[in-house]
């Protein structure tokens, strides 16, 4: 009887968090979003993550290119070509091996990056700033357990990871 107990305590404290982590991340979704608007006729969310990427590891392989993102190697192709396109890529062959292509962000796209980037700091500091200094020593230590958990390098490892600013 103690054990079922126990096992309903623990089921209805793991619903809350599960409950609270999805509403902070349709927050930082929101965040997000918000955040493309001033690009968004510019760039779809996929291919600024291709841009957050190249902002992140420098000049990538296509291969490797479509491995950060999780996609096959024709459809990092299609997005490359379109940012090449607006002009925010260049795209070049590998002097090392001539069979390779190598991708880089022009100057414009490092600032579309930082543009976005710039925008979700600002806004998730404006949330966190009506914290108190308590709840935000909380939810460093959360986030960071979470992230941890969940297998997500430190924010501080690289500077845009996944497209979000280290806070």
């Amino acid at each position: 009887m103690e054990e079922d107990d126990e096992r309903r305590v623990h089921g209805e404290d793991l619903s809350a968090v599960v409950s609270a982590v999805l509403t902070g991340s349709r927050l930082l979704v929101a965040v997000a979003a918000r955040s493309m608007g001033a690009v968004e006729d510019r760039v779809t969310l996929p291919q600024f993550r291709m841009m957050v990427v190249l902002a992140t590891h420098g000049e990538s392989k296509l291969v490797t290119m479509a491995d950060l993102l999780g996609v096959n190697s024709s459809t990092a192709m299609r997005m490359a070509d379109r940012l090449m396109a607006a002009g925010l890529i260049v795209r070049e062959v590998n002097p090392r091996n001539r069979r390779e292509s190598l991708m880089r962000l022009t100057e414009e796209g490092r600032l579309i990056v930082d543009q976005v980037m710039a925008h979700r700091r600002r806004e998730i500091g404006s949330i966190v700033t009506r914290m108190s200094p308590e709840q935000r020593r909380e939810l460093v230590a959360a986030m960071n357990a979470f992230t941890e958990a969940g297998g997500e390098p430190a924010a501080d490892s690289t500077p845009y990871p996944l497209g979000w600013p280290p806070v």
